[in-house]
């Protein structure tokens, strides 16, 4: 009697030991490489772009698209967000208005749109400073028509950051 009491609390040891190790992998799992998401819920991100460079846009935007892609995000509770907003230079970046651009930059802003027109349809939402193309020289007809005009990107920025959106510069 004793060995079956002894045997049937090694299997309950066993059983316990196993369901904390799986729920161990399985909370690994949802953070994946990435400690920073332990007991986070959902990612809500708001880009704030500045960046005129069409090539390095391309490089960079890569890596914002992996943001809400990535499947250690994906695992989160709450389905990632994510808004971009442009100022400064980056207006020129998502204008139709080709002047200006060197010959090799011309293909890279069609690229960045292409990107833009991409991220889109994947849930992104996307805002333009009017201030900014206005400063810029950029006619508002001109811009993508996947980007909503506002009149000052930093009431966004800082909107969506009182909403608690993390916000990333990309200078």
């Amino acid at each position: 009697m004793i060995q079956v009491m002894k045997r049937g609390h090694c299997r309950i040891a066993f059983l316990l030991f196993a369901a904390v190790a799986l729920w161990l992998l399985a909370s690994a799992a949802v953070a994946g490489e990435y400690a920073a998401l332990n007991g986070v819920k959902g990612l809500d991100t708001v880009y704030d772009v500045s960046l005129g460079s069409p090539g390095m846009a391309n490089v960079v935007f890569w890596a914002v698209r992996d943001v809400y892609q990535n499947e250690s995000v994906r695992a989160l509770a709450a389905p990632p967000r994510t808004v971009v907003v442009f100022h400064g230079a980056a207006v020129k970046l998502i204008s139709t208005d080709r002047k200006g651009w060197k010959p090799e930059e011309v293909a890279e802003v069609g690229k960045f749109a292409d990107t833009i027109r991409q991220m889109k349809k994947e849930g992104v939402a996307f805002e333009v400073c009017l201030y900014a193309a206005k400063v810029m020289g950029v006619d508002p007809a001109t811009i993508l028509p996947e980007v909503d005009h506002v009149g000052n990107g930093f009431i966004s920025v800082a909107g969506y950051q009182a909403q608690g959106y993390s916000v990333v510069r990309i200078p």
